[in-house]
């Protein structure tokens, strides 16, 4: 088999979007274009690499596994460009980043530095919840990843570069909005309204709860911190979110912090990439940087 890097790159962009349309403007291709690599790497394998199902396109399992290569060979050309500018003495290229949702609300606002030293660096951001994430990194599908709660069950590498404080949020006319000190006892007759199940909040606030022995009355289960923002201004119940998704705008939502004694909940944001990860000159520049921006 003899696969273009055009080729390939067509099949990944596929993969990514399930849409030949948008592979097609992610390349800067026409549709019918896309189309014809597709039919010519499957002529060379021998089997379909992919199907349309409604109007979904999806990789057959030949597609998979010559897309699982193909990020192989994409991934070493960057890392030997990106080695080879080292080498030249300046740094340029591109990097993937994916990060959960709630990171979305600082990690833009620590790269204006980044850019002012590297400005020939081009960086691409998947913001995703856990969940998605979580399947990106199984997949190596990016350079680094950030998020609040590292899978288990997958061998990482993973630096912890800034905390992720958890606090209980509530209406500002709430009923415990001018007290000066709350116990979760006092929450016991409250609706909340929490991340959905498998989301990195959400697996913090179970896991706190299961050492206070407190079961929350769930109302509502939101996958958006903004969804969860608005309803609770709107008087549908309590929530727990991370203080980086409140900076700046509680007031202005009509929320206000909840002086919870037991709050808040102390977690992380860690940088994580698998285990053996061979990490390329920018993302090892990237990386550092993160370190330092929150250090200083």
């Amino acid at each position: 088999m003899h696969f273009t890097v055009r080729q390939m790159n067509v099949l990944l962009a596929v993969a990514e979007h399930g849409n030949l349309t948008a592979a097609a403007k992610a390349c800067h291709v026409t549709q019918p274009t896309v189309s014809m690599q597709l039919k010519s790497m499957a002529e060379q394998v021998g089997l379909p690499l992919y199907e349309v199902i409604g109007k979904q396109v999806f990789l057959t399992s030949a597609g998979e596994a010559v897309a699982k290569s193909a990020r192989v060979m994409r991934d070493e050309l960057q890392f030997l460009e990106q080695s080879i500018n080292a080498m030249k003495g300046h740094t340029q290229g591109s990097l993937r980043v994916a990060l959960v949702s709630t990171a979305k609300y600082f990690v833009p606002r620590m790269l204006g530095s980044f850019f002012k030293k590297y400005p020939e660096i081009d960086i691409s951001f998947e913001v995703l919840n856990r969940d998605g994430v979580v399947s990106r990194l199984k997949e190596n599908a990016d350079d680094l990843y950030i998020m609040s709660m590292p899978p288990v069950d997958l061998e990482l590498e993973c630096f912890a570069f800034m905390e992720n404080p958890l606090s209980v949020i509530a209406p500002r006319k709430h009923r415990l909005a001018q007290r000066k000190s709350i116990t979760l006892t006092d929450l016991k007759d409250e609706q909340f309204i929490l991340r959905e199940s498998g989301s990195g909040t959400r697996l913090a606030c179970n896991a706190y709860f299961a050492t206070k022995h407190f079961e929350p009355k769930v109302r509502l289960e939101l996958g958006s911190n903004e969804a969860i923002k608005q309803a609770v201004a709107g008087g549908l119940g309590i929530s727990v979110l991370s203080e980086h998704a409140l900076v700046g705008r509680g007031v202005k939502e009509g929320l206000v912090v909840l002086p919870i004694r037991e709050f808040p909940i102390h977690s992380n944001w860690w940088i994580i990439f698998p285990k053996g990860k061979r990490l390329s000159p920018i993302a090892q520049v990237f990386l550092q940087h993160l370190k330092k921006n929150v250090s200083a």
